[in-house]
């Protein structure tokens, strides 16, 4: 939270810290709008607070997030959000600008939504015994929003990348294609947040290039990647599957028969090419798990002993 209170302007930090400790401590995201009231969501809850955020702190905001310089957030502006040192993000809307019919920039910015990236270090833990089995498991992690799929995800290329000697297993090479900038959080493509020594990072890639970019240049052992559901990430998949390597992804969804429903996701079940379904649901922790089935739709989660 250092490095968000630092980047907002003191009349909203100020705001933001009279809340009380235990809420401040599980902040998900602040939402920043221009000429209306100051929103904070913790646990899953939103907390509106007495202040009408000005035209003036907008502005203040703008210059910290481009130091000064707005056209240095040119790239910035055309996916709609920047990431911060600490591996933040903060969304943007205002004004989109629109050349050739694709979206150029957003100008006339009037509403943020920063949202807080939090380690959670030992949380796969909780999933390991059913995604190894002598061996890294193809495995699909299912969630609606903030049911903790990114830092589960994070999570799991931590320790698949470092290896857990007291169960000898040895770490492996992990490549990220984080296209959203959300797993690893790099800054200047430097990853802000805590991994293994075996990990390589493409930042700000599309999922499918980054995928068969990452099969030719870092010969990962298994490749991470977040929210698959474009018919051409369901190409790159089989297509890693098929090199021998070991996919780890997430997907949009509150069950594995809801996303089983899309065509990507459908296609890619019906190959039996992931061996684990891990449906998460909103607890008081991320990532926990509520149900994991194999490839052949048996329920794995009372099979499985987590200790």
């Amino acid at each position: 939270m250092q490095e968000v209170l630092a980047l907002l302007p003191s009349t909203i930090s100020e705001k933001v810290l009279t809340l009380p400790q235990d809420l401040i401590d599980r902040i998900e995201e602040i939402r920043i709008r221009t000429n209306r009231v100051l929103e904070v969501t913790a646990r899953g809850k939103p907390y509106f607070l007495s202040y009408i955020v000005t035209e003036d702190d907008s502005e203040q905001l703008i210059n910290k997030l481009s130091h000064h310089s707005f056209y240095t957030l040119e790239e910035e502006l055309k996916r709609g959000y920047i990431t911060i040192e600490g591996g933040h993000r903060v969304g943007l809307a205002g004004k989109v600008i629109l050349e050739g019919g694709l979206v150029k920039g957003i100008r006339c910015l009037s509403s943020f939504n920063i949202r807080i990236a939090r380690e959670k270090i030992g949380i796969s833990q909780s999933v390991f015994p059913y995604v190894y089995d002598e061996g890294w498991k193809h495995t699909m992690l299912i969630g609606s929003p903030q049911t903790g799929k990114t830092t589960l995800l994070r999570d799991l290329a931590r320790m698949i990348s470092t290896g857990i000697p007291e169960k000898k297993i040895p770490p492996y090479k992990v490549g990220i294609v984080d296209e959203r900038s959300e797993i690893a959080g790099c800054v200047n493509g430097i990853p802000q947040l805590l991994f293994g020594p075996r990990v390589d990072v493409l930042d700000a890639c599309p999922k499918a290039e980054g995928m068969m970019m990452l099969i030719r240049s870092m010969s990962p052992d298994v490749l991470i990647v977040d929210e698959i559901g474009r018919k051409e990430d369901g190409q790159s998949i089989q297509e890693a599957v098929n090199a021998g390597i070991t996919l780890i992804m997430t997907t949009h969804g509150a069950t594995l028969q809801e996303v089983r429903k899309r065509p990507v996701i459908k296609d890619i079940v019906g190959l039996q090419t992931i061996e684990r379904f891990v449906e998460l649901r909103r607890g008081d922790e991320p990532g926990q798990v509520h149900e994991v089935w194999d490839q052949y739709g048996q329920s794995l989660l009372k099979k499985v002993s987590v200790t």
